[in-house]
């Protein structure tokens, strides 16, 4: 499997599905564990991310999990931004995503060295958001949701959530393409306006996605859809999500998006030794 990404006019090529690692800079994000309170525990976590075997790392500063509140652009940038710039210096090698859905936080986050936006609402929370990427000239992580977290598991419903989505991202992918927006990265949005029907059969059809020619990202760590469905907690669901990634896998997965980096790791060295 190989993955190309254009950044900032260098062509990153991987042979292998890559290992995205989460960090929150969030009080409140759904696993305590990947939430960091300073700049200098982000430089030693990423530090030993990297030696569990790290390829992308994803910063965020807004909650996503169901039912959270968002803080306004200013405290969200006040809690992205030191961070942030301390790790694109210590790290200059490092391909950095920013999970953000605000234009103006992508903008200061391609201003500090990220080179990567990932964006929860798919453009649809900021009408400005395909534009600055676009201008920007960085890759772009396009994913689905209703509604807003506070509000997107409220009986989420769909007549048949793979073709729904199929079309979403049809539909989503051209509006970015027309706004200049050359590499794209699908996420399904497991957890996000979908219940557990909806999150396991999107899984069992991930392939299906590949007839959009994007590679697809599947976030599935520690998640709902798996604590729930084995009546444990999401800090006993390390063995479920290495379960979940293997099968994202081999349905055609090209990231992994995870807290835990050596797992994952672990995990897709299995799966392409596996299949040599």
């Amino acid at each position: 499997m190989a993955c190309s990404l254009n950044v900032r006019g260098n062509l990153l090529v991987w042979n292998r599905p890559l290992v995205m690692g989460i960090m929150n800079l969030t009080p409140d994000s759904f696993y305590e564990q990947s939430r960091i309170s300073d700049t200098a525990s982000a430089l030693k976590r990423v530090e030993q991310m990297l030696k569990d075997g790290l390829d992308i790392l994803d910063i965020g500063a807004v909650s996503s999990r169901p039912g959270a509140e968002l803080p306004d652009a200013a405290e969200e940038r006040r809690r992205l931004q030191p961070t942030l710039s301390a790790v694109t210096a210590h790290f200059p090698d490092l391909p950095v995503s920013v999970d953000t859905f605000r234009a103006e936080t992508a903008r200061m986050a391609a201003d500090c060295g990220a080179c990567i936006i990932n964006d929860i609402s798919g453009g649809s929370y900021d009408a400005e958001m395909f534009s600055t990427v676009g201008k920007l000239q960085l890759p772009y992580v396009l994913m689905h949701i209703k509604g807003t977290p506070a509000t997107m598991q409220e009986n989420p419903q769909y007549g048949d959530v793979v073709s729904e989505l199929l079309f979403y991202f049809s539909q989503k992918m051209q509006q970015a393409r027309d706004a200049g927006i050359h590499d794209i990265i699908i996420d399904p949005g497991f957890g996000f306006a979908k219940n557990m029907e909806h999150n396991y059969r999107l899984l069992a059809h991930l392939r299906d996605f590949q007839m959009l020619n994007a590679p697809v990202l599947a976030g599935l760590s520690r998640k709902s859809m798996l604590y729930k469905l084995l009546d444990c907690t999401p800090q006993e669901a390390l063995n479920a999500t290495t379960a979940a990634n293997m099968i994202a896998l081999q349905n055609g997965a090209a990231i992994l998006r995870v807290h835990d980096v050596k797992e994952a790791a672990q995990c897709v060295k299995i799966f392409c030794y596996g299949n040599n």
